[in-house]
């Protein structure tokens, strides 16, 4: 026993002098025997002590022993004190020998944990000391994580660890583990601000104060760039759209309205306003017209041309609105480039010839894209949103609300359109940054005065008669066919888009746009209503005929010109909006939306007061006063317009307030809710799904839509992917070479890593990316070859010699794990409230099976649309989607979750 003693005692002398490095002298006594006065154990006066001076080379090494004379030397020692004191060794009790082990063991964690990376190298004692094998690793950023988990990664981002002072502690206590991902750094971010709260003085509270207002300062930027943007972009589409029909003499670059500054209304009189058959000098009314024609013709087609040359050429993320690629963003998928600096300003040009084309496009729906965009730069600035997506996902869903504040003049209705639409999580702090953000868009806007009315956009209109009881029949109506319309519209623009995504016109984008940016303008010229601009349109028709005529909109004698005219702009805006959303051009489908339901709307007022004017002793208008306008066609425009644009994005609550917002009289909010409700009942009736949802399906992105409920009773276990069907890594036995063949011949985007595959226990998991960053970084390392030994387990061989790489660092040590008759209602909630990638079955602690994000998506899709599935073998689709393969779909390499 007192041999054991002696040689235990030696062993935790060496192992504290081992483990307990510093920079200065210290005395390590080696507790064997009783205490002294001095708190050196000793035996029988014999004190056996170690004294080192670790230099700064030496730190972070690993050597058992500095030299062979030093462990003779205690050899020596231990000797005398066997022979002289054995009686007293023998002495010893109990409980000091389990403070010995417990002072080593503890000691021993405290080394461990303090080490900064996942390699370790023991040497022989005559090696000279040297640094670790790995210092701090730059971990760097994934531009695609292709896996149930996220998408491998070629071009890796690096950080800058200056910045951040991350203690690996952290990483250790964490359990999660380092990530290459985007959004993992929560530890980084932690340790950004313990250090900054450490810092005394002056200095310190200045720092601390600046961090809290990086924030606000952030989303202030945003909303001041987003209205500058939003106004010049009005100002350039107006000019643009009026060149198609003249220009003005005095200044090229102004337009129609701005060159006749003072003419009112009256820009017929106008002599600085040059039209093109003045300067060709037409003379008869039919060489007028064709001149007029042709040079609609021509404009229109050029500024779609060059708008998707542009496109293609320059910026592939630019096409479309960009708002179901922001909602899928901010569900936690990552789209690099997407909010880059090409896409801001090749959008922005483009947005400006489309709005400028005959196009059925409009300019909305991009703008909340390219405020987003600014929301995803500015922020690079700041390091404390630069390597936090979190962060930096709050300040998108600020951009989202400050791009609706700019499209509409309505930044109350921005907010509630980035909580309803958009955002995927919404704390009440992103709540008064978004409000903030929305306002301070709709100052910079105002500031610009773009239309120069004072006005935020063209289309803002204020009422001042009410409405009568009679008015909510026909208000129905217009909700009934706003639904109708949305539900259509949405079924066969998706079944265009499919068409246009599966066959050749893939590869014919600009000569699609050219093609129906040409049928468009001879179809749009040919109508007063499809002929101007959309926004100058819908403005007219809102508004009450006082004022002026516009077009014979006011012309209550000869009234079924205009309603006709109306309605077969309305029929054919349709028909050209559903063929033309989808095209390689940036445009959105709310501009076209508001304008077909506000000419429908338009054309029903006028019916209505046409009915009252011949019959106003109807006793459907007992309520009108007599001599008074009782109609006001401009409202029934207005409500029509929120009925189809409630149609197509099923927007509730967010768009009743940006219509309320835009009129401006609370009286009209009554009949604008009754009308977006009864338009959402029946759109849900024929298609659940909004036009953006429908977009992110069609285009295959891992979201899942807070807003549907899984009623089905089933379990998880009944759509995991089994373990016999997983490939999963061991805990011990592999090296860096086989590790690297597995990533070579497999991929599966990320690994369940256990015990030893008798007992199946689960230790972790480890993703693609982080697994081949790790093995990347080791292999550039001396003394790391390919026969390394691998390690995922706390299991690593500290006392042996060779060289070895821990791989936990890396390794996501704390999975989030349910049981296999956990139900897959409430699998779906954690997959949607924590934005979780990946969840592990176990039972026991055993593993069993893998849920992936798209395995849920596979299996809600699969039984909300079973037509999908081939009717020749329905149930062996049913089964595949279901059971969920692992292997993701065919998405673009450009896209990754976060």
């Amino acid at each position: 026993i007192n041999d054991l003693m002696i040689i235990l005692s030696i062993l935790s002398t060496i192992i504290m002098d081992e483990i307990g490095l510093d920079n200065s002298t210290r005395t390590t006594p080696i507790t064997t025997g009783t205490s002294t006065p001095n708190n050196h154990v000793s035996a029988s006066n014999v004190s056996v002590e170690r004294n080192f001076n670790l230099s700064t080379e030496s730190q972070g090494t690993s050597p058992i022993f500095a030299n062979a004379e030093e462990f003779e030397q205690l050899t020596l020692s231990a000797d005398i004190a066997e022979e002289f004191e054995q009686p007293t060794l023998s002495a010893i009790k109990a409980e000091e020998f389990e403070q010995l082990t417990l002072s080593a063991t503890e000691a021993l964690k405290t080394k461990l944990n303090a080490l900064d990376d996942f390699t370790f190298k023991r040497k022989n004692s005559v090696q000279a000391a040297s640094s670790r094998i790995f210092s701090r690793p730059e971990s760097p950023m994934k531009k695609k994580n292709n896996s149930e988990a996220g998408y491998s990664s070629s071009n890796l981002r690096k950080h800058n660890y200056d910045e951040f002072d991350s203690d690996f502690a952290d990483w250790s206590i964490e359990g999660t583990g380092r990530r290459v991902a985007y959004e993992d750094f929560t530890t980084i971010e932690r340790a950004r601000q313990r250090t900054l709260r450490q810092q005394n003085g002056l200095v310190g509270q200045l720092r601390l104060i600046f961090d809290a207002m990086e924030g606000w300062i952030v989303v202030l930027a945003v909303g001041v760039i987003s209205g500058i943007l939003a106004a010049v972009i009005d100002v350039t589409s107006e000019w643009l759209s009026d060149l198609k029909e003249g220009y003005c003499k005095t200044a090229f670059y102004l337009n129609r309205k701005n060159c006749c500054w003072g003419y009112n209304d009256d820009h017929a009189s106008c002599v600085e306003w040059v039209r093109w058959t003045t300067a060709l000098q037409a003379k008869s009314a039919t060489a007028e017209f064709w001149t007029n024609y042709l040079f609609y013709i021509i404009f229109s087609t050029t500024f779609a041309t060059i708008a998707a040359f542009l496109v293609k050429c320059y910026s592939p993320y630019s096409p479309g609105s960009g708002i179901p690629e922001i909602k899928t963003i901010l569900g936690g998928f990552v789209i690099r480039k997407f909010l880059g600096w090409w896409t801001l300003i090749i959008k922005s040009i483009g947005v400006c010839l489309i709005a400028a084309s005959s196009l059925c496009l409009g300019k909305e729906g991009p703008l909340i894209h390219l405020a987003c965009c600014c929301g995803n730069i500015i922020p690079q600035i700041f390091p404390k949103f630069r390597y936090n997506e979190a962060k930096k996902r709050e300040v998108l869903s600020a951009a989202a609300a400050a791009g609706v504040s700019v499209a509409f003049g309505a930044p109350i209705g921005g907010v509630l359109f980035s909580l309803e639409e958009v955002s995927y999580y919404f704390p009440f702090r992103t709540m008064w940054r978004s409000f903030f953000c929305a306002m301070v868009a709709a100052v910079a806007l105002a500031s610009m005065n773009p239309y120069r009315t004072g006005k935020l956009v063209l289309f803002q209109v204020v009422y001042d008669r009410d409405w009568h009881g009679f008015d909510l029949i026909f208000f129905s109506l217009l909700g009934i066919m706003g639904g109708l319309y949305g539900a259509l519209f949405i079924r066969m623009n998706l079944k265009v888009a499919v068409f246009r995504k599966d066959s050749w016109l893939r590869y014919f984008s600009v000569q699609e746009v050219i093609v129906m940016a040409f049928f468009t303008s001879i179809v749009s010229y040919l109508n007063i209503y499809m002929r101007v601009n959309p926004s100058e349109l819908v403005a007219n028709l809102f508004r009450e005929c006082e004022g002026g005529d516009y077009h014979s909109l006011c012309n209550y004698t000869d009234h079924w010109e205009p309603t006709l005219l109306l309605l077969i702009a309305s029929f054919l805006k349709f028909f050209l909006t559903t063929v033309t959303f989808g095209l390689k051009v940036p445009a959105g489908v709310w501009l076209p939306s508001i304008a077909i339901g506000a000419c429908f709307g338009r054309a029903v007022g006028l019916m209505v007061h046409a009915w009252h004017r011949h019959y106003p002793g109807f006793w459907l208008f007992a309520s009108c006063e007599p001599d008074t306008e009782c109609i006001t066609p401009g409202m029934y425009a207005m409500v029509g317009a929120a009925a189809t644009f409630g149609g197509v994005t099923r927007m509730t609550v967010s768009l009743v307030v940006i219509m309320f917002e835009l009129t401006g009289a609370l009286t009209y909010v009554l009949p604008i809710m009754i009308a977006v409700m009864i338009s959402k009942w029946v759109g849900d009736a024929f298609v659940k799904e909004g036009i953006y949802d429908g977009w992110i399906r069609i285009n295959e992105y891992p979201f899942l839509d807070s807003k549907e409920d899984y009623v089905y009773n089933t379990l998880a276990s009944q759509y995991m992917t089994r373990v016999e069907d997983l490939m999963v890594i061991t805990a011990t036995g592999h090296t860096l070479d086989s590790l690297d063949e597995l990533l070579n011949d497999t991929d599966y985007k990320g690994f369940p890593v256990i015990n030893n595959v008798k007992n199946m226990l689960l230790t972790g998991y480890i993703s693609r990316s982080e697994l081949r960053y790790a093995i990347d970084k080791a292999k550039k390392k001396p003394g790391i070859s390919l026969m390394s030994p691998c390690y995922f387990s706390s299991n690593l061989p500290l006392l042996d010699s060779t060289a070895f790489i821990d791989f936990r660092p890396w390794m996501d040590q704390t999975p989030i794990t349910i049981s296999p008759k956990f139900p897959m209602e409430m699998t779906i909630e954690l997959f949607r409230k924590m934005g979780l990638r990946y969840i592990l079955v176990t039972k026991n602690g055993q593993l069993l099976g893998l849920i992936t994000k798209k395995d849920v998506l596979r299996h809600l899709s699969a039984i909300r649309h079973p037509d999908i599935v081939n009717t020749e073998d329905s149930r062996e689709q049913q089964n595949y989607m279901m059971l969920s393969e692992r292997r993701m779909s065919g998405l673009t390499n450009d896209f990754g979750t976060v």
